[in-house]
């Protein structure tokens, strides 16, 4: 925590205040999107890449019962709904290849040059570790974003899909807290967006302390911080 003191946002006519760190936040429905960050199988489900990679999946059920809360209050809102799916062709040619750190730094395409036999099958394009969960299914009207890094603006249509719809402020849910999520939090923010971070709807890729580390720098430093049952209060009020 931090011992600054709250402060007043700028408020604009038929926003409504989010309970929220370090301060509340003013939520306007029509310029607000849900980014809901890579909830597919390859990070949130057993056998997934990440439980083949050896990482903790043990809260991975309750953050996606919290999404499914997070993806409710926003449609009752009448905030847009974006869905983040992250991979690459089965080939991988969009990964990059030697030539991009991407190739080296990622655990996917790592674990599949170790393991040959999974050569194809991780974070491919098509198959069922690329696949949203079950419970994470896009409606019609929502927006479906495929990025190839980390980050969801990068190489990808995001911002221009945002600006087109006077959107400015962001919610964030999603997989993994410390990587994916942080860095395109990150991205909204050096790019002039809002940042709200949902931290109980966020999963971390690693041990717990990643996850508060990255709440820490958001509410400190890149935006604001609020949980589900604080965007479901002001959904039900």
């Amino acid at each position: 925590m931090t011992d600054r003191a709250p402060q007043d946002l700028p408020r604009s006519p038929g926003d409504r205040l989010l309970p929220a760190e370090p301060e509340s936040f003013p939520l306007l429905p029509a310029r607000t999107a849900l980014i809901v960050v890579d909830m597919q199988n390859a990070y949130a489900s057993r056998e997934g890449y990440l439980d083949k990679a050896g990482f903790d999946l043990s809260g991975t059920r309750s953050v996606i019962g919290n999404v499914q809360k997070v993806v409710a209050c926003a449609r009752l809102l009448g905030i847009t709904v974006v869905w983040f799916q992250n991979g690459w062709d089965p080939e991988g040619i969009e990964a990059g290849g030697p030539g991009s750190p991407n190739y080296w730094k990622s655990n996917a395409l790592r674990l599949m040059r170790e393991r040959p036999a999974l050569e194809g099958t991780l974070l491919a394009k098509g198959g069922w570790d690329y696949a949203l969960v079950p419970e994470m299914q896009p409606a019609p009207g929502d927006l479906l974003i495929q990025k190839p890094r980390y980050g969801g603006f990068n190489g990808t249509p995001l911002e221009m899909m945002l600006r087109a719809r006077g959107i400015r402020d962001l919610l964030f849910c999603g997989v993994a807290t410390n990587v994916c999520v942080e860095s395109t939090l990150r991205e909204a923010f050096h790019r002039e967006f809002w940042p709200v971070l949902v931290e109980d709807a966020c999963w971390q890729g690693g041990p717990r302390h990643v996850h508060d580390a990255t709440v820490f720098n958001v509410r400190t430093f890149f935006g604001w911080v609020t949980t589900t049952a604080a965007l479901s209060d002001l959904a039900a009020a």
